[in-house]
C-alpha cells in the first residue's frame, strides 16, 4: 500500500494576534477590534453595576438621615372628626383610641408565622427591602409615570403606616420608605419589627392593632383573655391567627361578617402558606381549614364614640378605602387630623329613630326590632340609617340595615313587574288568580302557590295583582318573564347579594337574603327614572363599568377636609389617585325610563288603595311602594318613595326566623 504524499500546502499553521491580511483601509484586523470592544463593554457594564449599587446604597443612607428617628415612628397624629351633611359634629372617627400596645412576649408565635406567611415570606432573609419585588414595582411605576404597584416588605409596610410618606404614593416616597426600612432591619430585631407592625395596622371592624383585633374577632373563644393583664393575642390558635393575618390586605374585602366566603378563602390561603413554609403540620392545617369563621354574635368591634354609631361604623370603612385602603388608609383616617363630612341628615336621622322607638316599645330585646334606610332621591346618598336600638350598639354592634340579610317576600315583586313590562307584558294583561301548582322543569318538584288567607280574584290584571299582592298571578308572570332575567335586573338595579333564579324568587323566596340598604337602593332606581345613581365616593365607584360586577353601593361620604388653622384649614384633600375628596353625582341607565315610569305609577296604587295604605302621605301627595312579608310573619317590609326620599323599613327578630304573629 502506498502512503499518500504530504503536500506542504496542507500544513495548518495558527495565526498569531496581528497576523493576517489587513482590512480594506489598511488598519488593524477586525477580530482584534471585536475583542477590544467586548472587553470594553464588559468593563463598562461591571463598573456600571458597581456604580449603581454604590449609588443606591449611598442614596439610601443619605435619604434615611433626614427621616424621623426610629423611636418616634409610631407617635399618633391628630384624631379625625365626623360631621353630618350640615357640619354638625357627630364625634371622633375611632380606631386607635382603645388600642392596647403589646409586648413581644405577648404575641403568640403562630400569629407571627401567619403574618410572615402571607405578607412577607422572605422576612427573615431580606434586608428590609425585597429587591426583586421592589424592582418589579418600580418598573411598573416608571412605565405608568406614577406609583401603581406595591412590593413592600413588613418593614416597609410599617414605615408607610408610621411616616408622612404614607399620605402620597410617589416614587420618591417609596425610596424614602426603602431607606428607613433598611435601617429598621439593621437596628431592630425581627420580633421588635413584628411587634411594632402588628401594633399599628388596621384589621377591620374598628380593630386597630393586633390586640384589638384578637378581642374583636375571638374574645368569645378565650373568655379570660380580657381579664387583668391577660392578652387575647397570646392565646390565638392557627385558624384565628390566619384569619386576622388575611384581613390585613383589605379589611373590607376580607371582612368575615360582610364577605364570609372571601374571608374564608383568604384565611385558608394563609393556612396553606403556613403549611408550605413549615409553620403548620398536616393535622393542624386540616383542623384549621375545617374551622368555622366567627359569626355576627361573636364579632364585637370596639366602642364607637359617636352620636349615631350604626351609621358611623358603616361609613368608617368607606373613609379607610378612599384614603388608600388597608394599613395606609386606616392610619390617615383615624390619625390624619381630618374633618370628614358625611351625607347624614341629623334631623332626619332623629325622626327615623324616633319612629322606630315609638312603634317598637319593648326596647329590651324581648320584642321585634327594626332597620331603616333613607336615601336622597336626587343624589342617592344615605340621609338616615337605623341599624338597631338607639342604645344597643355597644351590646350588639351588628348593623341590621347594612349586614342583616333577610328574605324580602313580596317586596321583591316590583323587579318581577319591571322585567315583565320590559319584556312586553302589559300592565292590563289578565291572569288566572287561583291556587297554582306548577311543575318545575327537569325536576320532580312542584311549586305550590297560595294567596294570603286563600283569597283569590278568579281573574286579575297584572296591575291589580301588584296593588293587592296576588301571589298566584305573580308566580305565572315571573315564570313567563324569565327568572334569570329578573335576577339580572334586580342586581343591575342595586342588589349586591346573589339573587337566585328558582321559581320561588318570583314571590321573593331567595336562597340568600337582601339588606335594607340594598333594597332601598334598588327601589331608588325606580324613583330616579331607571338610573342607578351613585357618587364618586361610593364604594367601588371607580371599578364599576356597568352590569352587576363591582356594583357601587350608596355613599355615606360627602367630603374629606383637613383640620387645623391657616390656609390648609378645611381644605378638601386629594385622594391617593389624585381625585379631590368630594362626592360627585354619577348615574348609569339600567332600566328604560318608560318602564320605570309605568312601575312607579302601579306602585303608587299600592299606597293609595292596596296593601300599603298606611304609608299614604295624603290624597294629594305622591307616594309609591310595596309591602312584603315572609312565612309566619318572620319578616315584614315596606319599601317605597315619594318625590324627595326613598325609604326601606324592615321589622322582625334579628335572631333566626321567629314569627311575629
Amino acid at each position: 500500500m502506498s502512503v499518500p504524499e504530504r503536500h506542504p500546502s496542507a500544513v495548518v499553521v495558527p495565526l498569531r494576534p496581528g497576523d493576517g491580511p489587513p482590512d480594506r483601509a489598511g488598519g488593524p484586523p477586525r477580530i482584534r477590534t471585536r475583542i477590544k470592544k467586548l472587553r470594553l463593554i464588559a468593563l463598562l457594564t461591571g463598573l456600571g453595576v458597581l456604580g449603581a449599587v454604590s449609588a443606591m446604597f449611598g442614596m439610601l443612607m443619605a435619604v434615611a438621615s433626614d427621616l424621623p428617628a426610629l423611636e418616634r415612628l409610631s407617635v399618633p397624629e391628630l384624631n379625625s372628626k365626623l360631621e353630618d351633611r350640615k357640619g354638625n359634629e357627630l364625634g371622633l372617627l375611632t380606631g386607635s383610641q382603645n388600642r392596647i400596645l403589646l409586648k413581644e412576649r405577648e404575641i403568640t408565635p403562630v400569629m407571627e408565622h401567619a403574618i410572615i406567611a402571607i405578607e412577607d415570606r422572605r422576612f427573615y432573609s431580606n434586608q428590609g427591602v425585597d429587591f426583586r419585588s421592589t424592582a418589579r414595582a418600580l418598573y411598573q411605576d416608571l412605565v405608568a409615570g406614577q406609583a401603581v404597584q406595591g412590593g413592600s416588605t413588613i418593614p416597609q409596610q410599617f414605615v408607610k403606616n408610621a411616616t408622612a410618606a404614607a399620605d402620597e404614593r410617589t416614587i420618591s416616597n417609596k425610596v424614602r420608605e426603602a431607606a428607613l426600612a433598611f435601617h429598621v432591619k439593621r437596628e431592630w430585631t425581627p420580633k421588635q419589627i413584628l411587634r411594632n407592625y402588628l401594633n399599628t395596622i388596621y384589621f377591620g371592624n374598628g380593630a386597630y392593632g393586633l390586640e384589638a383585633a384578637a378581642r374583636t374577632y375571638f374574645a368569645w373563644n378565650h373568655p379570660d383573655c380580657t381579664e387583668g393583664n391577660n392578652r387575647c393575642a397570646e392565646q390565638l390558635e392557627p385558624p384565628e391567627a390566619a384569619l386576622i393575618a388575611g384581613i390585613v390586605a383589605s379589611p373590607s374585602l376580607y371582612d368575615p361578617l360582610a364577605n364570609p366566603a372571601a374571608a374564608k378563602r383568604r384565611r385558608d390561603l394563609v393556612l396553606l402558606r403556613m403549611r408550605q413554609l413549615g409553620y403548620l403540620d398536616r393535622r393542624d392545617y386540616d383542623a384549621g381549614i375545617a374551622t368555622e369563621l366567627p359569626g355576627k354574635d361573636e364579632v364585637v368591634p370596639p366602642k364607637e364614640e359617636t352620636t349615631y354609631p350604626y351609621f358611623t361604623s358603616w361609613v368608617k370603612q368607606q373613609v379607610v378605602d378612599e384614603l388608600g385602603g388597608g394599613r395606609i388608609g386606616a392610619r390617615r383616617a383615624f390619625e390624619g387630623g381630618l374633618r370628614i363630612r358625611t351625607t347624614l341628615d341629623s334631623k332626619l336621622q332623629e325622626a327615623a329613630q324616633n319612629s322606630v322607638d315609638k312603634w317598637l316599645v319593648a326596647g329590651d330585646g324581648s320584642g321585634p326590632e327594626a332597620a331603616m334606610v333613607v336615601l336622597d332621591n336626587a343624589s342617592g346618598a344615605v340621609r338616615a340609617m337605623v341599624g338597631g336600638p338607639r342604645d344597643g350598639y355597644d351590646e350588639r354592634p351588628f348593623n341590621l340595615a347594612t349586614q342583616g340579610q333577610r328574605q324580602p317576600g313580596s317586596a321583591f315583586k316590583p323587579f318581577v313587574l319591571a322585567e315583565a313590562l320590559n319584556d312586553g307584558i302589559s300592565a292590563g294583561s289578565t291572569w288566572s288568580s287561583r291556587k297554582q301548582v306548577i311543575k318545575v322543569p327537569n325536576s320532580t318538584e312542584r311549586f305550590e302557590v297560595n294567596n294570603y288567607e286563600d283569597a283569590y280574584a278568579g281573574t286579575s290584571t297584572l296591575a291589580r295583582a301588584t296593588t293587592f299582592s296576588d301571589n298566584a298571578v305573580y308566580a305565572q308572570v315571573g315564570i313567563k318573564a324569565g327568572t334569570r332575567d329578573i335576577a339580572r335586573l334586580a342586581r343591575r338595579m342595586g342588589i349586591r347579594t346573589p339573587v337566585s333564579s328558582n321559581y320561588a324568587m318570583t314571590l321573593g323566596g331567595l336562597r340568600e337574603g337582601v339588606t335594607p340598604l340594598d333594597l332601598a337602593r334598588a327601589y331608588h332606581t325606580f324613583a330616579s327614572g331607571g338610573e342607578l345613581v351613585y357618587g364618586s365616593l361610593s364604594p367601588d365607584a371607580g371599578r364599576y363599568k356597568g352590569g352587576i360586577r363591582n356594583l357601587p353601593g350608596p355613599s355615606g361620604l360627602d367630603s374629606i377636609r383637613r383640620r387645623g388653622k391657616g390656609s390648609d384649614a378645611r381644605r378638601i384633600i386629594r385622594l391617593p389617585d389624585g381625585r379631590k375628596a368630594k362626592n360627585r353625582r354619577r348615574a348609569r341607565r339600567v332600566l328604560p325610563e318608560s318602564v320605570a315610569s309605568q312601575t312607579r305609577a302601579i306602585l303608587a296604587t299600592v299606597v293609595k288603595s292596596g296593601t300599603g295604605t298606611r304609608a299614604s302621605l295624603g290624597p294629594d301627595e305622591f307616594a309609591a311602594g310595596k309591602t312584603g312579608t315572609t312565612e309566619a310573619y318572620s319578616d315584614a317590609w315596606f319599601v317605597g318613595f315619594d318625590k324627595r326620599y326613598t325609604v326601606a323599613v324592615w321589622v322582625g327578630y334579628p335572631e333566626g326566623f321567629k314569627s311575629m304573629m
